[in-house]
């Protein structure tokens, strides 16, 4: 057995995240099959459009893995600014402020990966 999503017919969403300017587009990869202590999901960034700077230590103290895709972005992390484009990734252990914005002309287009350390993690 096995699953398969697709871009052109899984359902995605658009919302303002963590008070970022915009909206976010997003798609979840097997949330509703997996039984991995993770959430995945699909990122798009249009220009101009960010997630807004924040912590995770209210909800668990979620650790996430970013990995993009295509485009040019910002992330900042306790206030420091990194670029980011195609290929990189960033860790941002528990705890720690941090946020991504796109500063190119073209969508920013991510992989977010994010779940409790140690298997902690509890579906939602």
């Amino acid at each position: 057995m096995y699953w398969k999503q697709s871009e052109k017919t899984d359902p995605s969403n658009s919302q303002q995240i963590h008070q970022g300017d915009g909206f976010i587009k997003r798609r979840s990869l097997f949330s509703k099959v997996s039984q991995l202590p993770i959430k995945i999901e699909v990122w798009e960034l249009e220009e101009g459009v960010s997630e807004g700077d924040h912590t995770h230590e209210a909800d668990g103290s979620l650790e996430e893995m970013y990995y993009f895709l295509e485009g040019e972005g910002e992330m900042t992390v306790n206030g420091k600014s990194i670029g980011v484009s195609a290929n990189d990734s960033v860790m941002v252990p528990p705890g720690v402020d941090h946020g991504i914005r796109n500063i190119g002309d073209k969508p920013l287009k991510m992989i977010i990966i994010w779940g409790v350390p140690n298997g902690q993690y509890t579906k939602n």
